[in-house]
Protein backbone atom coordinates (compact mmCIF):
# COMPACT_ATOMS: atom_id res chain seq x y z
CA UNK A 1 0.00 0.00 0.00
CA UNK A 2 1.53 3.32 -1.11
CA UNK A 3 0.23 6.75 -0.12
CA UNK A 4 0.62 9.31 -2.90
CA UNK A 5 2.69 12.34 -1.88
CA UNK A 6 2.27 15.93 -3.07
CA UNK A 7 5.14 15.52 -5.58
CA UNK A 8 3.03 13.06 -7.59
CA UNK A 9 -0.17 15.11 -7.65
CA UNK A 10 -1.67 14.86 -11.14
CA UNK A 11 0.60 12.06 -12.38
CA UNK A 12 -1.00 9.29 -14.44
CA UNK A 13 -1.34 5.94 -12.69
CA UNK A 14 0.67 4.03 -15.31
CA UNK A 15 3.66 6.38 -14.99
CA UNK A 16 3.46 6.16 -11.20
CA UNK A 17 3.50 2.35 -11.34
CA UNK A 18 6.39 2.29 -13.82
CA UNK A 19 8.43 4.22 -11.28
CA UNK A 20 7.36 2.06 -8.33
CA UNK A 21 7.92 -1.21 -10.23
CA UNK A 22 11.26 -0.47 -11.87
CA UNK A 23 12.08 -2.80 -14.75
CA UNK A 24 8.54 -4.13 -15.12
CA UNK A 25 7.31 -3.84 -18.75
CA UNK A 26 4.60 -1.31 -19.50
CA UNK A 27 2.46 -4.10 -20.98
CA UNK A 28 2.42 -5.88 -17.61
CA UNK A 29 1.52 -2.62 -15.84
CA UNK A 30 -1.49 -2.26 -18.15
CA UNK A 31 -2.46 -5.89 -17.57
CA UNK A 32 -2.51 -5.74 -13.75
CA UNK A 33 -4.50 -2.49 -13.82
CA UNK A 34 -6.99 -3.91 -16.33
CA UNK A 35 -7.47 -7.05 -14.19
CA UNK A 36 -8.18 -4.92 -11.12
CA UNK A 37 -5.08 -6.05 -9.22
CA UNK A 38 -4.14 -2.40 -8.73
CA UNK A 39 -6.60 -0.47 -6.56
CA UNK A 40 -6.80 3.24 -5.79
CA UNK A 41 -8.65 4.04 -2.56
CA UNK A 42 -9.91 0.42 -2.61
CA UNK A 43 -11.54 0.84 -6.02
CA UNK A 44 -10.73 -0.23 -9.59
CA UNK A 45 -9.54 2.43 -12.02
CA UNK A 46 -7.66 2.73 -15.33
CA UNK A 47 -4.12 3.66 -16.32
CA UNK A 48 -5.13 7.22 -17.29
CA UNK A 49 -6.33 8.08 -13.77
CA UNK A 50 -4.60 11.22 -12.42
CA UNK A 51 -3.41 10.66 -8.87
CA UNK A 52 -4.34 13.01 -6.04
CA UNK A 53 -2.33 13.77 -2.91
CA UNK A 54 -3.30 11.26 -0.23
CA UNK A 55 -4.59 8.57 -2.62
CA UNK A 56 -3.92 5.05 -1.33
CA UNK A 57 -2.59 2.77 -4.07
CA UNK A 58 -2.52 -0.99 -3.70
CA UNK A 59 0.34 -2.47 -5.74
CA UNK A 60 0.19 -6.29 -6.12
CA UNK A 61 3.21 -8.61 -6.01
CA UNK A 62 4.85 -8.59 -9.44
CA UNK A 63 7.67 -10.79 -10.70
CA UNK A 64 10.55 -8.50 -11.54
CA UNK A 65 13.24 -9.27 -14.12
CA UNK A 66 16.13 -11.34 -12.79
CA UNK A 67 19.52 -9.78 -12.20
CA UNK A 68 20.83 -11.66 -15.26
CA UNK A 69 18.31 -9.89 -17.48
CA UNK A 70 18.65 -6.50 -15.82
CA UNK A 71 20.85 -5.10 -18.58
CA UNK A 72 18.03 -5.73 -21.05
CA UNK A 73 15.84 -3.38 -19.02
CA UNK A 74 18.25 -0.46 -19.16
CA UNK A 75 18.81 1.93 -22.07
CA UNK A 76 22.11 1.18 -23.79
CA UNK A 77 25.09 3.37 -23.02
CA UNK A 78 25.13 4.98 -26.47
CA UNK A 79 21.57 6.29 -26.03
CA UNK A 80 22.36 7.58 -22.54
CA UNK A 81 25.39 9.44 -23.88
CA UNK A 82 23.33 10.99 -26.70
CA UNK A 83 20.73 12.23 -24.24
CA UNK A 84 23.37 13.57 -21.83
CA UNK A 85 25.14 15.41 -24.66
CA UNK A 86 21.86 16.96 -25.84
CA UNK A 87 21.11 18.94 -22.64
CA UNK A 88 20.87 22.67 -23.43
CA UNK A 89 19.75 23.95 -20.03
CA UNK A 90 19.14 22.65 -16.53
CA UNK A 91 18.07 24.06 -13.17
CA UNK A 92 16.35 22.62 -10.10
CA UNK A 93 12.99 22.44 -11.84
CA UNK A 94 13.57 22.15 -15.58
CA UNK A 95 15.59 20.38 -18.26
CA UNK A 96 15.69 21.50 -21.90
CA UNK A 97 17.15 19.12 -24.48
CA UNK A 98 18.05 19.38 -28.14
CA UNK A 99 16.36 16.05 -28.90
CA UNK A 100 18.17 14.05 -31.58
CA UNK A 101 16.23 12.93 -34.64
CA UNK A 102 15.29 9.26 -34.53
CA UNK A 103 14.85 9.16 -30.75
CA UNK A 104 11.26 8.88 -29.50
CA UNK A 105 10.19 11.07 -26.57
CA UNK A 106 8.75 8.00 -24.79
CA UNK A 107 8.62 4.23 -25.21
CA UNK A 108 5.83 2.29 -26.92
CA UNK A 109 5.01 0.68 -30.27
CA UNK A 110 8.06 -1.56 -30.13
CA UNK A 111 10.34 1.13 -28.64
CA UNK A 112 11.64 0.20 -25.19
CA UNK A 113 13.31 3.48 -24.28
CA UNK A 114 12.54 7.02 -25.27
CA UNK A 115 13.94 10.25 -23.88
CA UNK A 116 11.92 10.17 -20.66
CA UNK A 117 12.64 6.51 -19.82
CA UNK A 118 16.33 7.05 -20.52
CA UNK A 119 16.51 10.12 -18.27
CA UNK A 120 14.73 8.26 -15.46
CA UNK A 121 17.21 5.39 -15.75
CA UNK A 122 20.14 7.83 -15.76
CA UNK A 123 18.81 9.76 -12.75
CA UNK A 124 17.00 7.41 -10.37
CA UNK A 125 17.22 10.04 -7.62
CA UNK A 126 14.95 12.34 -9.65
CA UNK A 127 11.47 11.12 -8.73
CA UNK A 128 9.34 13.51 -10.77
CA UNK A 129 10.81 13.70 -14.28
CA UNK A 130 7.97 14.33 -16.77
CA UNK A 131 7.61 15.43 -20.41
CA UNK A 132 6.08 18.89 -20.79
CA UNK A 133 5.25 18.39 -24.48
CA UNK A 134 6.17 16.05 -27.31
CA UNK A 135 8.01 15.98 -30.62
CA UNK A 136 7.68 13.43 -33.41
CA UNK A 137 10.38 10.78 -33.36
CA UNK A 138 12.05 12.13 -36.51
CA UNK A 139 11.80 15.78 -35.42
CA UNK A 140 14.80 17.23 -33.59
CA UNK A 141 15.12 20.26 -31.34
CA UNK A 142 13.90 21.88 -28.12
CA UNK A 143 12.16 19.51 -25.71
CA UNK A 144 11.24 20.39 -22.11
CA UNK A 145 11.24 17.97 -19.16
CA UNK A 146 10.27 19.08 -15.66
CA UNK A 147 11.83 17.87 -12.41
CA UNK A 148 8.99 19.08 -10.16
CA UNK A 149 5.26 18.42 -10.45
CA UNK A 150 4.53 22.06 -9.62
CA UNK A 151 6.64 23.22 -12.59
CA UNK A 152 4.83 20.77 -14.88
CA UNK A 153 1.47 22.25 -13.84
CA UNK A 154 2.76 25.81 -14.40
CA UNK A 155 4.06 25.04 -17.90
CA UNK A 156 0.91 23.17 -18.90
CA UNK A 157 -1.09 26.23 -17.92
CA UNK A 158 1.18 28.40 -20.10
CA UNK A 159 0.61 26.01 -23.01
CA UNK A 160 -3.17 26.12 -22.53
CA UNK A 161 -3.11 29.94 -22.51
CA UNK A 162 -0.79 30.16 -25.58
CA UNK A 163 2.05 31.73 -23.60
CA UNK A 164 4.82 29.44 -24.86
CA UNK A 165 6.19 30.38 -28.29
CA UNK A 166 7.44 27.42 -30.34
CA UNK A 167 9.26 28.00 -33.61
CA UNK A 168 10.42 25.35 -36.05
CA UNK A 169 12.59 25.28 -39.17
CA UNK A 170 11.58 23.13 -42.13
CA UNK A 171 13.02 22.63 -45.59
CA UNK A 172 10.16 22.26 -48.06
CA UNK A 173 9.80 21.21 -51.68
CA UNK A 174 8.51 23.96 -53.98
CA UNK A 175 8.19 27.73 -54.09
CA UNK A 176 5.47 30.21 -53.05
CA UNK A 177 6.53 32.79 -55.59
CA UNK A 178 6.41 36.30 -54.12
CA UNK A 179 4.70 35.22 -50.90
CA UNK A 180 6.92 35.55 -47.84
CA UNK A 181 4.30 34.73 -45.19
CA UNK A 182 1.45 32.22 -45.21
CA UNK A 183 -1.00 31.28 -42.45
CA UNK A 184 -2.84 27.97 -42.56
CA UNK A 185 -6.04 27.71 -40.52
CA UNK A 186 -7.27 24.16 -41.13
CA UNK A 187 -8.73 21.69 -38.58
CA UNK A 188 -6.89 18.40 -38.17
CA UNK A 189 -8.23 14.96 -37.37
CA UNK A 190 -6.36 11.76 -36.50
CA UNK A 191 -7.17 8.72 -38.60
CA UNK A 192 -5.92 5.14 -38.54
CA UNK A 193 -5.30 3.35 -41.82
CA UNK A 194 -5.32 -0.38 -42.44
CA UNK A 195 -2.25 -1.94 -40.91
CA UNK A 196 -2.37 0.35 -37.90
CA UNK A 197 -0.51 3.29 -39.45
CA UNK A 198 -1.76 6.59 -38.05
CA UNK A 199 -2.14 9.62 -40.29
CA UNK A 200 -3.57 13.09 -39.75
CA UNK A 201 -5.85 14.74 -42.29
CA UNK A 202 -7.53 18.11 -42.74
CA UNK A 203 -11.15 17.55 -41.76
CA UNK A 204 -14.01 19.89 -40.87
CA UNK A 205 -14.71 17.67 -37.85
CA UNK A 206 -11.13 17.93 -36.61
CA UNK A 207 -9.57 20.12 -33.94
CA UNK A 208 -8.82 23.80 -34.75
CA UNK A 209 -5.23 24.12 -35.98
CA UNK A 210 -3.32 27.26 -36.97
CA UNK A 211 0.27 27.61 -38.19
CA UNK A 212 2.07 30.76 -39.34
CA UNK A 213 4.85 30.25 -41.91
CA UNK A 214 7.61 32.70 -42.90
CA UNK A 215 10.16 32.14 -45.68
CA UNK A 216 13.73 32.32 -44.38
CA UNK A 217 15.69 31.38 -47.51
CA UNK A 218 15.02 30.20 -51.05
CA UNK A 219 17.05 27.78 -53.15
CA UNK A 220 16.52 27.92 -56.90
CA UNK A 221 16.46 24.85 -59.12
CA UNK A 222 19.91 23.39 -59.78
CA UNK A 223 20.47 20.31 -61.96
CA UNK A 224 18.31 17.45 -60.62
CA UNK A 225 17.15 19.45 -57.58
CA UNK A 226 13.93 21.43 -57.83
CA UNK A 227 13.22 24.71 -56.04
CA UNK A 228 12.95 24.51 -52.26
CA UNK A 229 12.61 26.87 -49.30
CA UNK A 230 13.74 27.06 -45.70
CA UNK A 231 10.61 27.95 -43.72
CA UNK A 232 10.09 29.07 -40.13
CA UNK A 233 6.86 27.77 -38.60
CA UNK A 234 5.20 29.40 -35.59
CA UNK A 235 2.63 27.20 -33.89
CA UNK A 236 -0.57 28.77 -32.62
CA UNK A 237 -1.91 25.31 -31.74
CA UNK A 238 -0.01 22.09 -31.13
CA UNK A 239 -1.69 19.19 -32.93
CA UNK A 240 -0.07 15.91 -33.95
CA UNK A 241 1.81 16.31 -37.27
CA UNK A 242 0.40 19.84 -37.58
CA UNK A 243 3.31 21.47 -39.42
CA UNK A 244 3.78 18.47 -41.72
CA UNK A 245 0.12 18.28 -42.77
CA UNK A 246 -0.33 22.04 -43.15
CA UNK A 247 2.74 22.34 -45.39
CA UNK A 248 1.65 19.35 -47.46
CA UNK A 249 -1.75 21.03 -47.95
CA UNK A 250 0.08 23.99 -49.54
CA UNK A 251 1.72 21.59 -52.06
CA UNK A 252 5.08 22.31 -50.41
CA UNK A 253 5.69 19.22 -48.24
CA UNK A 254 8.67 18.90 -45.92
CA UNK A 255 11.64 17.21 -47.56
CA UNK A 256 12.45 13.86 -46.02
CA UNK A 257 8.83 13.32 -44.91
CA UNK A 258 8.00 9.74 -45.90
CA UNK A 259 4.39 9.97 -44.66
CA UNK A 260 3.15 13.25 -46.12
CA UNK A 261 5.91 14.23 -48.53
CA UNK A 262 6.84 13.76 -52.18
CA UNK A 263 8.76 10.50 -52.57
CA UNK A 264 10.54 11.58 -55.77
CA UNK A 265 11.84 14.75 -54.10
CA UNK A 266 12.82 12.73 -51.01
CA UNK A 267 14.82 10.32 -53.17
CA UNK A 268 16.68 13.21 -54.77
CA UNK A 269 17.49 14.70 -51.36
CA UNK A 270 18.82 11.33 -50.14
CA UNK A 271 21.34 11.48 -52.98
CA UNK A 272 22.82 14.64 -51.44
CA UNK A 273 22.79 13.23 -47.90
CA UNK A 274 19.40 14.07 -46.36
CA UNK A 275 18.04 10.82 -44.90
CA UNK A 276 15.74 12.30 -42.25
CA UNK A 277 12.75 14.60 -41.92
CA UNK A 278 13.97 18.19 -42.22
CA UNK A 279 11.96 19.55 -39.29
CA UNK A 280 13.70 21.10 -36.30
CA UNK A 281 12.26 22.82 -33.19
CA UNK A 282 14.86 25.56 -33.12
CA UNK A 283 13.47 28.13 -30.67
CA UNK A 284 11.37 28.08 -27.48
CA UNK A 285 10.35 31.20 -25.53
CA UNK A 286 8.28 31.67 -22.37
CA UNK A 287 8.22 33.61 -19.11
CA UNK A 288 9.38 31.51 -16.17
CA UNK A 289 6.25 31.07 -13.99
CA UNK A 290 8.14 31.58 -10.71
CA UNK A 291 11.05 33.93 -11.42
CA UNK A 292 9.19 36.01 -14.01
CA UNK A 293 12.28 35.90 -16.22
CA UNK A 294 11.89 35.64 -20.00
CA UNK A 295 13.49 32.33 -21.06
CA UNK A 296 14.60 31.72 -24.64
CA UNK A 297 16.21 28.48 -25.75
CA UNK A 298 17.80 27.90 -29.16
CA UNK A 299 18.76 24.45 -30.42
CA UNK A 300 21.42 24.20 -33.16
CA UNK A 301 20.67 21.94 -36.12
CA UNK A 302 22.54 18.67 -36.40
CA UNK A 303 25.30 18.02 -38.95
CA UNK A 304 22.97 16.36 -41.48
CA UNK A 305 20.68 19.39 -41.68
CA UNK A 306 23.48 21.97 -41.75
CA UNK A 307 25.35 20.02 -44.41
CA UNK A 308 22.18 19.83 -46.55
CA UNK A 309 21.80 23.61 -46.43
CA UNK A 310 25.47 24.04 -47.22
CA UNK A 311 25.13 21.91 -50.36
CA UNK A 312 22.01 23.83 -51.48
CA UNK A 313 23.80 27.16 -50.99
CA UNK A 314 26.87 25.90 -52.81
Amino acid sequence: MVTVGADFEGQRLDNFLLRELKGVPRSLIYKIVRKGEVRVNKGRTNVKYRLQTGDLVRIPPVRRPSADNNSQNQPHRGLQERIADSILYEDKQLLVLNKPSGVAVHGGSGISFGVIETLRAMRPEEKSLELVHRLDRETSGCLMITKRRSMLAHLHELIRSDQIEKKYLALVDGDWGRKQQVTVDAPLKKNTLKGGERVVTIDADGKPSITHFTVQEKFTAQEQLGSCMLIEALLETGRTHQIRVHLASLKTPILGDVKYGDQTANKTMRQIGLHRLFLHAHRLTFTHPESGKLMTFKAPMDAELTETLKILRG
